[in-house]
C-alpha cells in the first residue's frame, strides 16, 4: 500500500481513531529516536572506555570476592 493510499484510508476513519494512529505513529517515531540517540552515545563513548583507563580502574575489581559489612 502507498503512502497516499494510507492517507486517504486514514482520512475515512472517525477522528478518535485518526487520533489514536497519529498517538501512535508519534510513540513509536519517539522510542526509535530514542534508540538511536542511544547508540549513538554509545558509539562515541566507546573509543573513550577503550582509551582512558580511569573510566575502568575499578573493573579490575569485578573478580574479587565481595564480603558484606555488618
Amino acid at each position: 500500500m502507498q503512502t497516499n493510499e494510507i492517507l486517504e484510508e486514514i482520512s475515512k476513519l472517525p477522528i478518535s481513531k485518526r487520533l489514536y494512529i497519529v498517538e501512535k505513529a508519534m510513540s513509536s517515531i519517539r522510542l526509535e529516536n530514542e534508540r538511536i540517540d542511544m547508540e549513538s552515545a554509545s558509539e562515541l563513548l566507546l573509543s573513550e572506555y577503550e582509551e582512558n583507563k580511569e573510566l575502568t580502574i575499578f573493573t579490575k575489581l569485578d573478580l574479587e570476592e565481595f564480603y558484606e559489612a555488618g
